[in-house]
């Protein structure tokens, strides 16, 4: 898999992958401004849109994700819920929904890039 994910990238590309006509509404970030003269174009470094779509699929089926974690990534993600509208449906609070996408975001992200997720500050004194 690729490296150098962020989470911005992997929050865009989730929405994507559960539904492929969102892709044609994502802004291309290496395209210039439309009132912006037309240069040369080179093809060797075309969008790198496809490759995310690809690593993050696969990343969505291998990371290490919780069901809930899963849940909240995919209704907030996916259907563009609300934390408010996702935890009425579970039945859980905003912020615990919140948490929930937040983690499941950062574990994906970790796994792209081939590192280890840490949770907060606590696990990281644990580890030193």
């Amino acid at each position: 898999m690729s490296g150098g994910y962020d989470r911005s990238t992997v929050e865009r590309t989730l929405a994507a992958i559960f539904d492929p006509d969102h892709a044609y509404g994502m802004k291309n970030e290496q395209r210039p401004d439309p009132d912006m003269p037309k240069g040369h174009v080179d093809k060797k470094k075309g969008s790198s849109f496809l490759v995310h779509l690809a690593d993050v699929k696969r990343g969505w089926d291998r990371a290490e994700l919780s069901l809930d974690e899963r849940r909240a990534g995919l209704l907030r993600f996916g259907y563009d819920w609300t934390y408010e509208e996702i935890g009425q449906e579970l039945g859980a609070h905003k912020s615990t929904i919140q948490r929930r996408a937040e983690k499941c975001v950062g574990k994906l992200t970790a796994h792209l890039n081939g590192d280890k997720y840490i949770d907060g500050y606590d696990q990281l004194e644990d580890e030193q």
